[in-house]
């Protein structure tokens, strides 16, 4: 995979209108700094988990969910389950999952530095997402001055999971940055090159000081760094602008936090999606 942002590609996201220039300072003014704090739960030592030749750690065994548990819980919820030698979500669809506890899967273990690989796939219309560097995170709510937990895509990136030929989300958005394997609503994933629904398909995903390769079926199909004036720009003309979402912009400029690392998740969006050979290798 490459591991630089080249002037083209910069060129090609202003010619598909996803950059522009930053905000004025004065559309900054009276913004108020929201509020948050992140949650400190422990971490699961790597060394348990498998390491194959090639230097990847197995996040998933295929039999159990060691490892796991639910964003801002200390449990996985019932709707993930492993079947057939997947992590499969439950969708709501689904009969007894109508009763089951449904929210986002995490691997309880940040991650910086790492190149991951997995396949997945859906069902018929479906939509999920894979989350990086992403932060369990509680904001106060302005109204009552309580603690509440934010949603993980507040501060994680997202590579898009989609069913592209059945999902709406496919048609909106820009340019088809909603589509699979897309940096969700910022950048498009080209070319776009996903399988149809109840087919496997791979992704990658390399983080690496601060740039950040999706990969989709054996080919690179985004590409962007972090921490930079362009990742600021995309924010601003995203739905986490500052203006639309200040919480999400302000973690989301900054994701990853002080220490530019966080959690690896599965999205529950009320589908039904499978994964599997989830696994991850470290890199300095």
């Amino acid at each position: 995979m490459k591991t630089t942002l080249t002037l083209c590609a910069i060129s090609s996201l202003c010619a598909l209108g996803m950059l522009t220039a930053p905000a004025a300072e004065n559309d900054k003014e009276d913004m108020k700094a929201p509020e948050y704090r992140t949650i400190d739960k422990p971490s699961v030592d790597l060394s348990q988990f498998k390491k194959d030749a090639d230097g990847y750690i197995h996040l998933f065994d295929g039999k159990t969910l060691k490892g796991w548990r639910g964003y801002g819980k200390d449990n996985v919820p019932s709707r993930w389950v492993v079947e057939d030698g997947c992590i499969r979500f439950k969708g709501s669809g689904s009969g007894e999952a109508q009763t089951l506890e449904g929210g986002d899967l995490i691997f309880a273990h940040q991650f910086k530095n790492f190149e991951l690989e997995l396949e997945w796939k859906v069902s018929k219309g479906g939509n999920s997402g894979i989350f990086y560097l992403a932060q369990e995170v509680e904001g106060k709510d302005p109204a009552t001055g309580k603690w509440r937990l934010e949603p993980i895509y507040i501060s994680a990136p997202e590579a898009q999971v989609l069913d592209n030929e059945n999902h709406p989300d496919a048609r909106l958005g820009k340019k088809g940055n909603r589509k699979s394997m897309s940096l969700y609503d910022m950048i498009p994933a080209i070319p776009q090159n996903a399988k149809p629904a109840g087919e496997w398909n791979k992704a990658k995903i390399l983080v690496y000081k601060g740039t950040v390769i999706h990969g989709q079926n054996d080919e690179d199909v985004v590409e962007y760094h972090l921490w930079t004036q362009q990742w600021t720009d995309m924010l601003q003309v995203s739905k986490f602008s500052q203006a639309r979402w200040p919480l999400a912009f302000e973690l989301l400029n900054n994701c990853g936090g002080k220490d530019r690392q966080g959690y690896i998740g599965l999205q529950d969006h009320g589908d039904d999606v499978w994964f599997r050979n989830i696994k991850i290798k470290i890199l300095d």
